[in-house]
């Protein structure tokens, strides 16, 4: 099959013939097939795979594709065979996958989503555009390295550096020999566990280019990832510094002569020799300020244009700078054993059990400046200084993962290199304390800056060589890893502010070195890096810390996700891991470990700020979810204790009316919602139903739903949107009020709103719809709160003043008087006093109740005024009313409710009579006693004349909710609430359920 274009057909199209002489066809309805599965590549030799039936069935063209327009060009690479063998082979193979659905493309983006790697959604092609598809032939990407040039010679240099051939020896000298097996062991250990829980998360899956941001980005999320990952580039970027001006400084104290600038002069009196203090002046040559700053920019600016060259180039220079290092190890070696030569310092004894055991124990003193020991030096050392110097000498276990986008196998090459420099590391550190301790004297020990280039064979220039050569490689490894964490951190798009430094995958990140190359510059210039170079050993530090604490969270929330290759690991040394790295954080200084963490914090507060989020599953949500698992089963479905009672708002968002397209609640319902939670704390439960099928409806409820959730976060409401499709809304509620929440999770207040409208919108639907809500509320045990004036209900800017009344008419379980409170606790209604109103008979003893209602509301710790307020009965109004006394209230109300109820009552009677039935509404049988209706109507009127009467004024009015009649018509129990509600602005009826919520108990 020659390179060409496929043209897709419209339905009744022609489709052209394949080489092989068939024509594809659709499958009829009397056709038949045996579906026989075989790989997707076709074995050799293999000519037709058989399928029985009328013809074989063959795809038809895919309907996106549109003629004249669009073309699919075939990669001729993924040509094998023949052709007629290649198209006769793919088109069966594709007829048999195409009655289960198959898309050829899960090949390509299913697996690279799985990746992690974004993958834009398919479209299809518009007029005019050609699309390429090239199968099998793979991306072309930058040079990919193994184990050994990837991960352990990165490591490897970047943990060989300056300290050990200036400073190991000193350290040895003060902390004596078992002390300094103790540092180096406990050092070593920290990097050590730290690279068994980098090596756990780097076998856990696909890595990408960040190393330790990558990992701790996608366990910790993205805030904590954005804010150590950060801290850890300016951390590679200062230390490449560091290891520069190392370099320089060593070079000009080999060869003096090359200084462009005076050499600077200390003196030093009164050196401490054998613990005593002996006369003498002694002076110490440092290389001048300004040929440090010259010489190290021109070191600087040449190995950014190695970096620049790219992996591979770095990757040939590299052994230029391990060879000769490990080659001056060597050196030192063999001096060592073959030590004293005929030019050695008096100090120098060979390897000797004398020298091993009076060095065996430390001895801690004052030095100077440039560590010579001096009882009036400035600086004392201890052991927890001793950490913080020799610390530095162990970093450089993330060298590897550093460039882990440039690796082949990240999951084989990162936990063999990395493990394998660290213990290799560790064990050269621990036999040369053993030997340095064994070699010289302490003074020889304390005095001699560079023991190791005196004791090397053949000569001192070795070891310049070797400490030049290993800064200069530390300082390549860490201008190399530094821009990489860069990119990749502007990679993820989280902070738009670092879209500057992208790069291309595979491609090297040119902005990002220039920007650490900058700011190695600017540290070199400085010259004197004393005050921060505590500060950016915290950042590797606090770098292990996260490392250690993701690998801690993931294995032990043990997610089925969670299934590294690497199996010697366990959650324990990932937690001793993490707690060692903060120990060594405090024992080489707190001061400088809050301002890391200061600055580790402001980054995280900027990127939970400005950032965006990256929906990468992290840790933290898994621990959440673990502990809500577990809180639940814990709960279990008892009952709840009235003291541990929260309201769990049902809240439901469009039952009456119609709101714009745009708008999916209405504007003051979340605003209630946060009134119900007593700060902020609790969750609501939004939800919504769409009239009809859901397999019609399903992507509209998804969108619904979306507008919902973006609605809640908007009014910052601690909530979840739910929608349902059904038939109607009393059946999708019905459906929601059954299974919605789980254990005492559930919800136990259903909000709704009241149906102002219902006289002028579906008059017959809303009274039915409405009454059906309340009963499937009663018979599920779940309280019920309809606020009426929802318009009106002020948000968190509009402050209330008057009085919250109560009127409390029968026993909830104190659900109204919790209410109140919770109201009380928000800015809006905190100004305002509670009042309850006891409604009583006028033959019940008023004081005695009100006795009794305020050492109840004293019991439970309220604070309210309570007021009883007798009302006439219904059978003293019907004496009255025989005796011709007038009643007080005015009765128009009254009166045009009644004539409306005999109206639907006399329709009602009609239609039953007409056609022969009992009396139905709603399909269901009711029975009217009308004596019954003039009751409700009378005592709705009195309740309503009384909240007029006293509370005109109030903030709100809370009120209980009578349940519907047993076989009244719904259209009567509407017409019972507009009396209770008319010209009452703004108010919440409340019907509790079966339980206390509230208690004596504290």
């Amino acid at each position: 099959m020659e390179n060409g274009e496929i043209e897709a057909a419209e339905d009744g199209l022609p489709v052209p013939a394949p080489p092989n002489g068939r024509r594809y066809r659709p499958v009829g309805s009397d056709d038949s097939a045996v579906i026989q599965m075989t790989s997707m590549e076709p074995s050799p030799g293999s000519t037709s795979t058989s399928v029985t039936g009328h013809d074989a069935i063959t795809p038809q063209p895919p309907r996106n594709l549109k003629p004249g327009g669009a073309n699919l060009t075939i990669d001729p690479s993924m040509q094998e065979g023949s052709g007629d063998h290649a198209t006769s082979s793919g088109s069966q193979r594709d007829s048999k996958l195409e009655l289960f659905g198959f898309d050829s493309l899960v090949n390509i983006l299913g697996l690279k989503s799985m990746t992690g790697e974004e993958i834009p959604a398919p479209s299809s092609p518009r007029e005019g555009e050609d699309v390429a598809i090239t199968i099998g032939r793979p991306k072309e990407t930058g040079p990919k390295f193994g184990t050994m040039m990837g991960v352990f010679v990165p490591c490897l240099q970047n943990i060989l550096g300056i300290i050990y051939y200036i400073r190991f020896t000193w350290i040895v000298g003060m902390a004596g020999i078992w002390q300094s097996l103790v540092l180096v062991s406990f050092c070593g250990a920290c990097t050590f566990l730290t690279g068994l829980s980098l090596s756990a998360i780097a076998t856990n899956g696909a890595m990408k280019g960040g190393g330790p941001y990558y990992l701790i980005g996608r366990a910790l999320g993205p805030e904590v990832g954005v804010s150590i990952g950060l801290c850890f580039f300016l951390g590679n970027a200062v230390a490449g510094s560091m290891y520069v001006l190392g370099a320089v400084e060593t070079f000009l104290d080999a060869i003096p002569s090359a200084g462009l600038f005076q050499e600077s002069v200390t003196a030093v009196n009164n050196t401490l020799l054998n613990g005593t203090a002996t006369a003498g002046t002694a002076t110490i040559s440092t290389p001048s300020l300004h040929d440090l700053q010259v010489y190290g920019v021109i070191v600087t600016i040449l190995l950014c244009f190695i970096v620049f060259g790219g992996v591979k180039i770095i990757n040939k220079v590299a052994p230029a700078f391990l060879i000769p290092v490990l080659f001056s190890l060597l050196c030192i070696y063999l001096g060592v054993f073959i030590a004293p030569r005929h030019n050695a310092p008096k100090g120098i004894t060979g390897l000797s059990l004398t020298s091993l055991r009076d060095n065996w124990g430390s001895e801690y003193q004052r030095t100077n400046n440039a560590g010579v020991p001096d009882p009036d030096g400035s600086i004392y050392w201890d052991f927890n200084a001793l950490v913080g110097l020799f610390f530095p000498a162990v970093t450089g276990i993330m060298a590897g993962s550093n460039r882990s986008a440039s690796l082949k196998d990240t999951q084989r090459s990162i936990p063999i290199g990395t493990l394998s420099a660290t213990l290799t590391t560790t064990a050269m550190y621990l036999f040369s304390v053993l030997l340095f301790g064994a070699l010289s004297t302490r003074e020889e020990l304390l005095t001699d800056r560079l023991l190791t280039a005196t004791v090397a064979w053949p000569a001192p220039v070795v070891i310049y060589i070797g400490i030049i050569l290993s800064t200069l490689g530390a300082a390549l490894q860490s201008l190399t890893g530094a821009p990489r964490l860069l990119a990749a951190i502007a990679n993820d798009d989280i902070l738009p502010v670092l879209n500057y430094f992208k790069a291309s995958e595979g491609a090297e990140p040119h902005a990002a070195t220039l920007f650490t190359a900058l700011i190695c510059i600017g540290c070199v210039i400085i010259g004197n890096l004393d005050l921060i170079t505590p500060t950016i050993t915290m950042f590797f530090l606090l770098c292990y810390a996260g490392v250690n604490l993701s690998c801690f969270l993931l294995d032990l929330l043990d997610a089925p996700s969670w299934r590294p290759r690497w199996k010697l690991h366990h959650w324990s040394l990932s937690l001793v891991g993490a707690l060692l790295c903060v120990v060594i954080m405090f024992l080489i200084s707190w001061s400088f470990t809050v301002i890391s963490l200061a600055l580790a914090s402001l980054i995280y507060y900027y990127v939970s700020i400005k950032g965006k989020a990256g929906d990468w599953g992290d840790g933290f949500k898994s621990a959440y979810f673990q502990l809500a698992l577990r809180s639940l089963r814990s709960l279990g479905a008892n009952q709840v204790h009235p003291k541990n009672w929260y309201p769990i708002p049902l809240i439901l968002c469009r039952p009456w009316g119609k709101l714009p397209e745009n708008v999916p609640c209405h504007p003051k319902l979340a605003d209630f919602a946060n009134c119900m939670k007593k700060k902020g704390r609790g969750m609501s439960i939004f939800v919504s139903t769409i009239d009809g099928d859901y397999h019609e409806l399903a992507e509209d409820a998804k969108t619904a739903c979306h507008q919902l959730e973006a609605y809640i976060e908007y009014k910052r409401c601690e909530g979840v949107a739910e929608i349902i499709v059904a038939p109607s809304m009393s059946e999708g509620f019905r459906s929601i009020v059954q299974t919605m929440g789980l254990g005492n999770l559930k919800p136990n207040i259903v909000v709704v709103r009241y149906p102002e409208i219902w006289r002028r919108e579906n008059l017959t639907e809303i009274p039915s719809t409405f009454v059906s809500i309340i009963n499937d509320c009663i018979i599920a045990n779940k309280a019920v709160v309809i606020v009426k004036g929802l318009d009106e209900w002020p948000n968190e800017f509009q402050r209330q003043y008057g009085t919250i009344d109560l009127y409390w008419i029968v026993r909830d379980g104190g659900l109204m008087l919790l209410l109140s409170q919770l109201l009380l606790t928000k800015a809006t209604f905190e100004s305002c006093k509670i009042q309850v109103f006891c409604i009583a008979e006028e033959d019940t003893d008023a004081e005695e109740l009100k006795t009794d209602v305020k050492k109840f509301l004293y019991d439970l710790r309220m604070h309210a005024e309570v007021i009883v307020v007798t009302m006439k009965s219904w059978e003293s109004h019907v004496e009255s009313s025989s005796s011709g006394a007038q009643p007080d209230d005015s009765q128009e109300a009254y009166t045009s409710a009644r004539r409306r109820i005999s109206t639907y009552l006399s329709e009602m009677k009609e239609t039953t009579q007409r056609e022969g039935r009992p009396q139905m509404v709603d399909g269901k049988q009711v029975v009217v006693n009308e004596q019954k209706v003039d009751k409700f109507l009378y005592t709705m009127l009195k309740l309503n004349s009384t909240i007029l009467r006293y509370s005109r004024m109030a903030a709100v009015v809370l009120v209980s909710l009578p349940p519907p009649p047993l076989n009244h018509p719904a259209y009567f129990y509407m017409e019972y609430m507009d009396l209770l509600v008319e010209n009452v602005p703004r108010m919440l009826i409340v019907r509790g359920y079966r339980r206390d919520v509230v208690t004596f108990f504290t």
